[in-house]
């Protein structure tokens, strides 16, 4: 998982060339911390298709208030600089994956 901040946000995200699920978070946030694991899975199984960030709403209000973040988590996934899907909440894994895969480019298969 990257870490962003407000000056690192655009070029990290708006003008990334893959998929970007950004996890709006906060170290005082219970979900939050507890959504990590799964968004590392995530960021496992979809390498290559998909880049997972965090952003530390505390740090970064800038990006967050520019986002309309309200709540956390809040998982925004970008595809060339437009939000497509948004989160909020913690999810299980499957509710996750149901959100974001119809966004993704399809998984290269080996030959």
């Amino acid at each position: 998982m990257i870490v962003l901040t407000d000056p690192t946000f655009d070029e990290l995200v708006l003008r990334s060339s893959h998929p970007v699920l950004v996890d709006f978070t906060a170290d005082w946030c219970p979900p939050c911390r507890m959504i990590k694991p799964v968004l590392r899975e995530i960021a496992a199984e979809l390498e290559g298709r998909l880049v997972v960030a965090q952003l530390d709403v505390d740090a970064n209000p800038l990006t967050a208030r520019a986002a309309g973040v309200m709540g956390m988590p809040t998982l925004n996934l970008y595809v060339d600089g437009v939000v497509v899907a948004q989160v909020v909440g913690a999810r299980p894994k499957a509710a996750l994956l149901r959100a974001i895969e119809p966004h993704l480019p399809a998984p290269v298969r080996a030959p």
